[in-house]
């Protein structure tokens, strides 16, 4: 019998989740029923409280998760001297995954997968990764790390510990908005990755940094940076069109930012992002970013149309554009994707810990069968 060959398990359900709900149709993404929309008029901490507990937090409920949080934004010294010790021109996703493993070294109890650990773990993670990146983009620039404060947020912290700055109230809303964009996005990658690892009862900081492992590809998480990469290269407006038809006449040439596995339609993170563009294009006075990303778009939905096709910025196009304009350099955005998705992350491994069951696809075998083993000196 011919066997069924689903190639990246598309339109495979792997399982059943209560977290996130994607229509890639209709362009619609829900985190445990409420439309991402309406969200991002919510905190980060709030939107993890709901991904995590299933409901969104009162006054003093988020009070008391914040009080948590911030015992934890501290980072082991031990982990820190890591970090300087390795080369200022390493990826910073390469460190960033070698730091999150080393964490495991300096927690009392890394193995334990019941419930109350790996939520004590996954909470001390929410905190601690965020100081990891700001921490990390110091050391590797020659500037000494800045430590945490306890009364800012965790966008606000990760603000802090990169610039040594207090933010301001407009650039911590701004990166509340984009953690909260990308907290959660169902069975992506790198969370089937961190489910995956989690399914053999390996620890939380193994399936964590799988998950930050997958999330580096350009393919997922770096795709940002690609997006902000060709920005560059291309300069200016006036060469966008010339750079999207170059690129769209090569073999597989794919325009980066573009089209999406699930979303058919303009991803709903992109329209969101676009007004966090623009209203920074209009504060900061550098346009040209923002600009260039809009005529980016006008010409791939031209020639788009040219095929009979719909091709849609996904969540990565407008993001590079916001933190450029944050003062990001572009290979450190696929870490701050890190450090929302951690939140995302964690939501599901609670729901794999609490029912697991071992990861186990198969594969259809097509090689040779019923060769005879030779003795190696008889091999001519």
């Amino acid at each position: 019998m011919e066997e069924t060959i689903y190639r990246g398990l598309d339109g495979v359900n792997v399982d059943t989740s209560e977290i996130c709900f994607i229509d890639g149709e209709k362009g619609e993404l829900i985190y445990r029923g409420y439309d991402i929309g309406e969200l991002t008029e919510a905190t980060y901490e709030e939107v993890v409280y709901l991904l995590w507990e299933g409901e969104l937090p009162t006054r003093a409920q988020l009070d008391a998760f914040r009080a948590t949080i911030a015992e934890d934004f501290a980072i082991p010294d031990a982990v820190v001297d890591l970090m300087r010790r390795l080369p200022h021109d390493a990826a910073p996703m390469h460190a960033l995954r070698t730091a999150v493993s080393a964490l495991a070294a300096f927690d009392p109890d890394p193995d334990g997968v019941g419930l109350e650990n790996v939520r004590r773990i996954g909470t001390a993670l929410l905190a601690q990764v965020p100081v990891l990146v700001g921490t990390l983009q110091r050391v590797r620039t020659g500037v000494d790390p800045v430590a945490p404060r306890a009364d800012l947020s965790i966008a606000g912290n990760f603000l802090y510990t990169l610039t040594g700055e207090e933010p301001t109230e407009a650039a911590t809303r701004v990166m509340d908005t984009a953690l909260v964009l990308h907290a959660e996005h169902g069975s992506n990658a790198s969370t089937f990755a961190a489910r995956s690892t989690a399914s053999t009862l390996t620890d939380v900081y193994s399936a964590i940094t799988a998950g930050i492992a997958s999330l580096k590809g350009p393919l997922h998480g770096g795709a940002n940076t690609g997006v902000m990469k060709a920005l560059e290269q291309i300069g200016s407006v006036e060469n966008v069109e010339n750079y999207v038809l170059e690129t769209l006449a090569k073999p597989n040439g794919r325009v980066m930012g573009f089209g999406h596995r699930v979303y058919k339609v303009r991803d709903p993170r992109a329209f969101i992002l676009e007004r966090v563009a623009k209203q920074l294009a209009e504060e900061s006075g550098e346009a040209k970013w923002f600009e260039m990303s809009l005529e980016m778009e006008r010409v791939m939905d031209r020639e788009m149309a040219k095929k009979g096709r719909e091709v849609k910025p996904n969540v990565d196009f407008f993001s590079a554009s916001v933190y450029r304009m944050l003062g990001f350099p572009a290979d450190m955005y696929t870490p701050i994707f890190a450090v929302a998705r951690i939140s995302g992350w964690m939501a599901h491994l609670f729901e794999q810990y609490a029912d697991n069951r071992l990861v186990r696809p198969r594969m259809v075998y097509e090689g040779p069968r019923g060769k005879t083993f030779t003795p190696i000196d008889e091999r001519g």
